[in-house]
């Protein structure tokens, strides 16, 4: 397979120079050469190119307005700058019109090697970066966004959408781990006037504190250890957008303080800059956690909370949608089934029951999982109970379903049924089965008094 050999533009008044380093670097790159400032724009309007080396003390067109006039014809193209000893404060100015990094001259070729092959370096690691945020992208915005549900739940969680998406305000989404709050974000933001924007997620648990500054806000070159290039941060990347703040819980303090500073003043300075930026970023923030309860631990920011939690939609667990799981099961046996290349057309009814007793505790992401699962293990055209996992065949519902037509729900039967199988569960531990409950130990020694259970 032949290498790919980036093309540089060496863009020089002084000839012996120009030519000197064309020369030096023709063996890896495809050069070209242009004697001043305007003859370097005309060929870059005619080709593209992946490098620019260019001078910044040039007669007509200086170097800084050159970079700032090649930025415009063509963005992705990264800018090194020369520039004579006593002028750094002009490459420094250079660097803010787009340039990615200056050479002192006299240039020794050693270090315009190293420079260029540092710069072709980062302009791979944004293509990838842009390749990672188009697929994102693609996946949140190629196709309109689709909640599938009936239920009264669902539906008022929609109606919540339609009312609240063409709001600036921030939004908090909380909800069971699987619950889809990422989508509903995705159908926020389509419904809002800011649709034409870009998308961004950022999973907070994913990064440490100091990836996940450098995530939001970006760094300067230099800014910590392996800190190369300057990079831009995510609320940037989403500026007349929205920014999705998954797991927003799991922050630490020192970027709840700057997250709380972007949303009061909506500017921030990327980490190791002093510039400040201005940006028009909806947020929106999602939670499988109770923040209130945080707020009173103390463990997150009081003031960061009320700043998030202005908009606030609760996002059911499957559990309490179950009218909801056909409608599910047949569009993700859809997508499995294209995607795995398979011909299955659809669920028993013996299967869809038993789908709908289980507790579903990782929620929707659970369930397309599970169909998943059974559509690439399945050898007929439906997809019946003995298709199902056996996890799932051996799982006790969380409340057996009445038999008859004409038997009614009894709700001090059915929570006398959650402790005593919860007690069991724990060897009568009640801590353990309060926990297990979601309620507290003084809570549950209460119920067991007010139901009138032995605790034995």
């Amino acid at each position: 397979m032949s290498r790919i050999i980036p093309k540089l533009l060496i863009v020089e008044d002084e000839k012996n120079t120009r030519e000197g380093i064309g020369r030096a670097l023709k063996f890896d790159y495809h050069v070209e050469l242009a004697e001043n400032a305007e003859r370097g724009l005309e060929i870059l309007k005619s080709s593209r190119f992946d490098l620019i080396l260019t001078d910044v003390k040039m007669p007509g067109m200086d170097g800084v307005t050159f970079v700032s006039e090649a930025k415009k014809i063509d963005p992705e193209v990264i800018c090194v700058v020369m520039t004579a000893y006593g002028t750094v404060e002009t490459a420094v100015d250079a660097m803010k019109s787009g340039a990615y990094d200056f050479l002192i001259k006299p240039v020794k070729l050693d270090q315009v090697e190293a420079v260029l092959k540092n710069a072709i370096e980062g302009k791979k690691r944004q293509s990838e970066v842009k390749k990672s945020e188009t697929q994102e992208k693609k996946k949140s915005k190629g196709k309109p966004v689709k909640v599938f549900g009936n239920s009264k739940r669902m539906k008022d969680v929609l109606q919540l959408v339609e009312q609240i998406a063409p709001a600036r305000s921030t939004v908090l989404l909380t909800g069971e781990s699987g619950t889809g709050k990422e989508v509903i974000s995705n159908l926020i933001h389509e419904k809002s006037d800011r649709s034409n924007g870009p998308f961004i997620a950022v999973h907070c648990a994913a990064l440490n504190a100091n990836l996940l500054e450098s995530e939001l806000f970006g760094h300067e070159k230099g800014a910590f250890t392996g800190a190369t290039a300057k990079k831009q941060g995510r609320f940037e990347a989403a500026n007349t957008g929205t920014l999705f703040l998954d797991e927003i819980g799991e922050i630490d303090p020192s970027t709840q303080v700057k997250l709380l500073r972007v949303l009061e003043t909506r500017s921030f300075e990327r980490v190791g800059g002093t510039e400040s930026i201005d940006t028009d970023v909806r947020v929106i923030a999602a939670t499988n956690r109770d923040l209130r309860k945080m707020v009173d631990e103390g463990t997150f920011r009081e003031d960061l909370y009320y700043r998030l939690d202005v908009l606030n939609i609760t996002l059911p667990p499957l559990r309490d949608r179950k009218d909801d799981i056909p409608v599910l099961l047949e569009h993700f046996l859809t997508s499995c089934a294209e995607d795995n290349g398979k011909q299955i057309n659809g669920f028993s009814p013996e299967a869809i029951e038993k789908l709908k007793t289980y507790n579903w505790k990782g929620n929707v992401r659970e369930l397309r999982n599970v169909v998943e699962k059974m559509t690439v293990l399945s050898r007929s055209e439906i997809l019946d109970v003995n298709d199902i996992p056996l996890y799932i065949l051996d799982a006790k519902p969380l409340i057996d379903v009445p038999t008859e037509k004409d038997e009614t729900l009894n709700l001090s039967d059915n929570e006398k049924q959650l402790i005593i199988r919860a007690l069991a569960e724990t060897n009568n531990n009640k801590t353990a089965a309060a926990k297990k409950l979601g309620m507290s130990r003084r809570t549950l020694h209460r119920r067991i008094s007010e139901l009138g259970l032995n605790e034995k």
